[in-house]
């Protein structure tokens, strides 16, 4: 027989592989232990209910994202003066690492995150905002400090926009290495895609505001100092 360690591992690699595919709300508990191997008995005992089981699939991988991601928005904020390039550039090395820690961990941890707000499952966004308050709270620390004249509102968007984009290209990253190198010949990695993806969401969040832009006499450019 398999051991309790054993089992919840087994329950966990499946949740996690049918979650990421077919999202949480379209996956049943019968489908997670028939994948598993396991009874039903098991899930309930290891994680309680679907919801238990949803954060801690998450869990695992983000016990390894944000602790790295904290320590690298703690080292920028010691700089007088940060970029929005660099703050985005924080979460580089806790995505990279994700692939060290699962085989494709990045693009499954964005597949789950992107499940987690296509299949409006508020209790795991609830879940990550309490857990992980005091990093999100220091990533918005910095990309106030980059960009001071942000207003609330603006930064919630823009970051909702951001995450987007995010969940987009890194949930797919997989596949656009093989497009890249079909059409072009590029062998792309995933340094490589978030190497092209980080100024490209520092230049959104830098964008003016509408308000900004309200302000420049028509047909007069902006410059791009």
């Amino acid at each position: 027989m398999a051991g309790k360690g054993e089992t919840k591992g087994k329950i966990l690699d499946a949740a996690e592989q049918l979650f990421a595919e077919h999202g949480f709300k379209e996956t049943s508990l019968r489908t997670i232990t028939s994948k598993a191997g396991v009874n039903l008995a098991s899930v309930n005992y290891h994680f309680g209910d679907k919801k238990s089981l949803v954060r801690a699939v998450l869990a695992r991988y983000l016990e390894q994202f944000m602790p790295q991601l904290e320590q690298e928005l703690r080292l920028l904020l010691v700089k007088d003066d940060i970029s929005m390039e660099e703050v985005f550039a924080c979460t580089k090395r806790p995505l990279l690492g994700l692939d060290t820690f699962r085989r494709h961990g990045a693009s499954t941890f964005m597949q789950l995150i992107g499940r987690g707000y296509t299949d409006v499952q508020g209790h795991l966004r609830w879940f990550i905002t309490t857990r992980y308050d005091a990093v999100l709270k220091l990533f918005t620390e910095a990309v106030i400090k980059a960009n001071p004249s942000l207003k609330p509102e603006h930064v919630f968007w823009r970051l909702h926009f951001t995450l987007g984009a995010v969940i987009f290209t890194m949930a797919s990253n997989v596949a656009l290495s093989e497009i890249a190198e079909n059409d072009f010949g590029s062998d792309v990695t995933t340094e490589d895609i978030l190497d092209r993806l980080i100024p490209y969401l520092a230049a959104g969040v830098d964008a003016p505001t509408s308000q900004e832009l309200s302000l420049v006499p028509s047909g007069v450019p902006q410059s791009a100092g």
